[in-house]
C-alpha cells in the first residue's frame, strides 16, 4: 500500500504535503549544510552532516555548483555558498516571511496588548514588513517605512548580533539625533550591543520618538545571523521602563517561534 500524505497542523498553507522528492530533498539539505558550516567545508564533512554517503554528496554538490548555488575554493574541494544564491535572495519578497511569522506575532499581540511589528534589515536601515495593533485604537501604519538602526529597538537588536567589524561599517557615518535620548556615540552603542546580547533583546527608551518605548529580539538563521526582528512598542504611559523586562522575554519567545517556523 502506498504512503498517504498527512495534513500537518503547522503547514503555513494548511494544504496536504506530498512526500519529498529524495534527490531535491538531499540537495536542499546539502545547500543548507554549506551555509550553516560557517567555513569552506569538504564533501566528507557535508555528507556526514546530512547523513549521506560521500559519492552521493559529491554528485549533488557538483550539480549545485553547476547552477552557481555553491562554489569550490580555488585549488581545493571545499565548498562555500555560491553567488547564485544572491539572485534567489533578491527575488524573495517579504510575503512568505510574514505568513510564517504571523501566528507568533498574533500570540505576542495577545500577551502584550501593544503594537507588534516584524522588520527586516535593508542595507543601512530597517524596514517594517508587518504590523499588528491592539484594538480599538490603530496606530499609524509603519509597514514599508525604513528606520535608523541606531535609534530603534529593532535596529539595535540587529546591530548587536553582527560582528564588531560589521557594526563599525554600518555606523561609520554621521548618526542622526532624533530625540534627546538618541545614542550617537559609537562607544555607547558598542556597550548597548553588549548589554543587548546579554539580555537577549534590545530596548529603546524615547530614542526615535519622544515618549515612545519598545523592545525587540532577533530571528536568527542557521549561522546565528539576524534575518528579521520582532518588536513590541508603544507610548511610555502604557510601556514604562518597568515593563520592558517582561515584554523583552515575551518578544524573545515570539522571535524563537518565528525562527522555528523558518527552519
Amino acid at each position: 500500500m502506498g504512503r498517504t500524505a498527512v495534513l500537518k497542523p503547522d503547514s503555513p498553507t494548511g494544504t496536504k504535503r506530498r512526500p519529498p522528492i529524495q534527490s531535491v530533498d538531499r540537495a536542499a539539505a546539502l545547500l543548507k549544510a554549506v551555509a550553516a558550516a560557517g567555513h569552506p567545508a569538504g564533501p566528507a564533512e557535508l555528507a556526514a552532516a546530512c547523513g549521506l554517503n560521500r559519492t552521493t554528496a559529491w554528485r549533488l554538490l557538483s550539480t549545485l555548483e553547476l547552477h552557481g548555488l555553491v562554489e569550490r575554493e580555488p585549488g581545493s574541494t571545499r565548498f562555500t555558498v555560491g553567488y547564485g544564491t544572491v539572485q534567489l535572495a533578491a527575488a524573495v519578497d517579504s510575503g512568505a516571511l510574514v505568513r510564517r511569522a504571523r501566528p507568533a506575532l498574533e500570540r505576542l499581540l495577545g500577551e502584550a496588548d501593544e503594537t507588534v511589528t516584524l522588520a527586516v534589515p535593508r542595507q543601512f536601515t530597517l524596514e517594517y514588513v508587518d504590523q499588528l495593533d491592539p484594538p480599538p485604537i490603530p496606530n499609524a501604519d509603519w509597514r514599508g517605512q525604513r528606520l535608523a538602526l541606531h535609534a530603534t529597538s529593532g535596529g539595535k537588536a540587529y546591530l548587536a548580533w553582527l560582528t564588531g567589524d560589521e557594526r563599525a561599517a554600518l555606523l561609520d557615518r554621521p548618526l542622526q539625533r532624533y530625540t534627546d535620548e538618541t545614542i550617537t556615540d559609537r562607544r555607547r552603542l558598542e556597550e548597548d550591543a553588549r548589554q543587548t546580547l546579554a539580555r537577549g533583546y534590545a530596548v529603546c527608551v524615547g530614542e526615535y520618538q519622544p515618549y515612545s518605548n519598545g523592545v525587540a529580539a532577533p530571528v536568527l538563521d542557521d549561522r546565528g545571523r539576524p534575518v528579521a526582528l520582532v518588536s513590541v512598542w508603544g507610548p511610555e504611559q502604557r510601556i514604562p521602563v518597568s515593563r520592558l523586562g517582561d515584554l523583552g522575554e515575551r518578544t524573545i519567545r515570539a522571535a524563537s517561534a518565528v525562527q522555528a517556523r523558518l527552519g
